[in-house]
């Protein structure tokens, strides 16, 4: 929510200074790293002054090249970006890592082991028990690590949250989350698309492909805003498409901790829709539901009573919603100012860290490294419930 302000500004030597950033991965070609790139940029706390831009040696050195990184700091493996940024009195404070899936682990250990902060794409690694590991190095070094599901940045999604906290739904009874896309509905990955190629790689992807893509944003999602522990799911997966190793639809059914019932549906082959994520909350007083296409809006419908829509600035909305806020009513705030929330938040708990103070609370809702685990416990479960004939699979992973 933008809010003028006649305060003086700030004096200069009390400004932090930006973090220095490093990227592993997102060279020429790559969709997801000039999203992380502009989301590091959009509130102005990041530069980035180092990068393994691919594996490709030439395409890491052009790829920095367009981006302005020094050439000394242009590398070509991640591990001698980590150990020559260690050894610089101006290296990086923190890495992005915005590989395929199979490499998340590997180069965040890298990182931590020398004591640079990590902020890493989903999901958190390939296997659970790669994710466990990851979960006890970052524990040890006592680093900052974030985990960009993005769609938690939203300012409804954190006014959606805030809500369910409050009790204003009651005891939460029921939860459906799904994300249908189309974009996989053919043999995309046969004509050398790059995106869909590594997508449906299980060496690369995981063992789960429109479940591991995009299934996890929705269990995120869902589990963010209702603050609910997963018990057990049945489901089942299916490859539509002939030859398809993973799967491009995923039906699940969930049972969390407190007695409540969900179900999941995430696709990429479901003609007609784009970018479909949707997350509704049903509990004994009221129902909330978000769409993502429509980021600015929540649907608020109190038991026996009409739907109210709340905006994002909108009377209704409360301080979780304007904490992820930047501009005035009316202009749309969407993906990659979600993307850019979390950003915002992990540089304001570096800075915090910086100062010797206690970061805002509401910054330290950026999904962590435990919440990247438990997606690999979801996803490790749901293909075994998947392969067992929609048995029921323990799901809970606790800490």
């Amino acid at each position: 929510m933008a809010i003028e302000s006649s305060a003086a500004p700030a004096k200069a030597s009390t400004i932090p200074r930006r973090i220095r950033l490093g990227m592993v991965g997102g060279g020429q070609g790559a969709f997801i790293g000039s999203v992380h790139r502009i989301a590091a940029r959009l509130d102005d706390r990041y530069e980035l002054v180092a990068g393994a831009l691919s594996a490709n040696a030439a395409r890491a050195h052009a790829s920095a090249a367009e981006l302005h990184i020094a050439a000394d700091r242009s590398y070509a493996d991640y591990q001698a970006m980590a150990q020559a940024e260690a050894a610089r009195s101006d290296g990086i404070d923190a890495v992005a890592i915005v590989t395929p899936n199979h490499l998340h682990g590997r180069i965040a250990t890298a990182f931590l082991a020398v004591g640079i902060h990590v902020i890493c794409d989903k999901p958190l690694t390939t296997t659970l028990a790669e994710a466990l590991e990851l979960v006890q190095r970052v524990r040890q070094s006592q680093c900052l690590f974030a985990l960009t599901h993005n769609y938690s940045g939203y300012p409804m999604v954190r006014q959606a949250r805030e809500m369910v906290a409050a009790g204003e739904l009651g005891e939460i009874r029921v939860v459906q989350a799904e994300y249908p896309q189309d974009w996989l509905s053919t043999d995309l990955e046969s004509t050398g698309q790059k995106q869909a190629a590594w997508r449906v790689d299980p060496a690369q992807a995981g063992a789960g492909g429109s479940l591991g893509d995009i299934g996890t944003h929705a269990e995120h999602l869902a589990r963010f805003i209702s603050g609910l522990e997963l018990a057990e799911v049945s489901a089942d997966l299916t490859s539509f498409v002939a030859g398809r190793r993973l799967d491009d639809n995923a039906h699940v059914m969930l049972r969390y901790t407190n007695g409540a019932r969900g179900m999941l549906w995430a696709s990429q082959v479901a003609p007609g829709n784009e970018n479909s994520l949707k997350v509704r909350i049903y509990g004994s007083k009221a129902g909330l539901e978000f769409r993502q296409e429509h980021p600015n809006q929540l649907w608020f419908t109190p038991l026996g009573q009409a739907p109210r829509l709340v905006t994002r600035a909108g009377a209704a909305a409360g301080h979780a919603a304007a904490h992820a806020s930047r501009i005035p009513p009316g202009h749309p705030e969407g993906y990659l100012e979600g993307f850019a929330q979390l950003y915002k938040d992990f540089a304001d708990q570096l800075h915090a860290r910086w100062a010797g103070v206690a970061p805002d609370p509401l910054a330290c809702w950026v999904p962590t490294v435990e919440d990247g685990a438990r997606g690999m416990k979801f996803i490790e479960a749901v293909v075994e419930s998947s392969r067992a004939n929609g048995r029921w699979t323990p799901a809970s992973l606790r800490f």
